[in-house]
């Protein structure tokens, strides 16, 4: 399969990996920092080429039902927004998880809370991670630290979509969505047909007649002992999540006596600080989370349980923190440090109190 190398923002990447990878529709509304994704689709017209459909609608409400509506008929569809505009979708998400379909949110998040401002910022992780509307449903999370990586995670959040009948999201910042860098894209591959779909997806609602068989999408069970059944099939299917897919990469943690948990723009400041540390004889690592739902507790606990002490760094007042202490079971002491309100922190910064930290 050719590939091509591009220059691009990190929002324009998922713009791009959606007309590749065969995306059916994209339904969004503008929003700093991720217009350019809606901006890019706008100026690519995919519609004409691979029939892709690309509409603004009037509100973040209305995305996120066009959403489920095209995820109802097993199509590949995908929407964009940022932290105020995320928060209006969650009750569409719940819905959409609730009838357990597939679909996939970008949120490139922004400083809050409130309206807030439009510097980068982390603070939507309980919010993606801990289910922003109601029920107990879970959104898979992938967290990008590049623009390759914006890329990549658009198909594989589609790839998980389906696997699990689920809204996955991407959880990124304005740091990703706006940085500049070479990105390789795949050739463009071909949506899926409708026969393929009545195949591959037996619940969509194709208005396929030869089953003989109403398909019915609905969150909707008014019979308590019916509706618990659905969660069971649903916290099922979050198990096995847990277990085949929780993703994380570890850096420079064979010899680390010290350990960073860090996340997308996070992560990659924190490995400048880890090669300032380390020129000053502090063995530090990083444990960077790809999947921030499932969180990879079984990695952060193996690695963690053999360093001195682990700092989480977040672009937020600290909520990954929970995660990482749950994970290594207060076996090891947990601090935090991280900036917010939209001022990304420095490598010195970083550096200065992991040796607070140290001491």
């Amino acid at each position: 399969m050719a590939k091509e190398l591009k220059l691009m923002k990190g929002n324009q990447a998922i713009a791009e990996a959606a007309i590749r990878c065969g995306c059916d529709g994209y339904f969004g509304y503008p929003i700093t920092p991720q217009s350019e994704v809606l901006e890019h689709l706008m100026a690519e017209r995919p519609y004409l080429t691979t029939g892709m459909v690309v509409l603004q609608a009037e509100s973040e409400l209305a995305s996120i039902n066009m959403v489920y509506a095209g995820a109802a008929a097993g199509k590949r569809v995908m929407t964009s927004s940022s932290s105020p505009g995320f928060s209006l979708m969650q009750e569409g998400l719940s819905y959409i998880a609730g009838a357990e379909l597939p679909a996939l949110c970008v949120n490139v998040v922004r400083g809050g809370p409130g309206l807030g401002t439009i510097q980068p910022s982390q603070s939507d992780y309980f919010q993606t991670t801990k289910g922003g509307g109601h029920g107990d449903y879970r959104l898979i999370t992938l967290a990008p630290a590049s623009v390759q990586e914006m890329y990549d995670f658009v198909e594989l959040g589609f790839d998980l979509a389906f696997k699990y009948r689920n809204p996955v999201a991407i959880l990124s910042d304005g740091v990703i969505g706006q940085v500049m860098e070479k990105v390789m894209v795949d050739d463009y591959k071909p949506r899926w047909t409708n026969e393929y779909i009545e195949e591959h997806c037996p619940w969509a609602a194709t208005g396929h007649r030869s089953t003989g068989k109403k398909r019915i999408v609905t969150s909707l069970e008014l019979e308590a002992l019916k509706q618990e059944a659905i969660n069971d099939r649903i916290q099922a299917k979050y198990r096995k999540c847990e277990e085949e897919d929780a993703r994380y990469e570890a850096i420079q943690c064979d010899d680390a006596e010290y350990l960073f948990v860090a996340y997308g723009s996070a992560a990659r400041i924190c490995m400048k600080t880890i090669e300032l540390a380390r020129a000053e004889g502090i063995k530090v690592g990083l444990v960077r989370p790809i999947t921030l739902w499932p969180f990879p507790t079984k990695g952060v606990a193996e690695i963690g349980g053999r360093v001195k002490k682990i700092m989480s760094v977040e672009m937020n007042a600290g909520q990954m923190i929970e995660d990482v202490k749950l994970a290594v079971g207060c076996k090891v002491p947990v601090e935090h440090f991280g900036r917010y309100g939209g001022v990304i922190p420095t490598p010195v910064e970083i550096l200065d109190a992991l040796k607070k930290m140290v001491k």
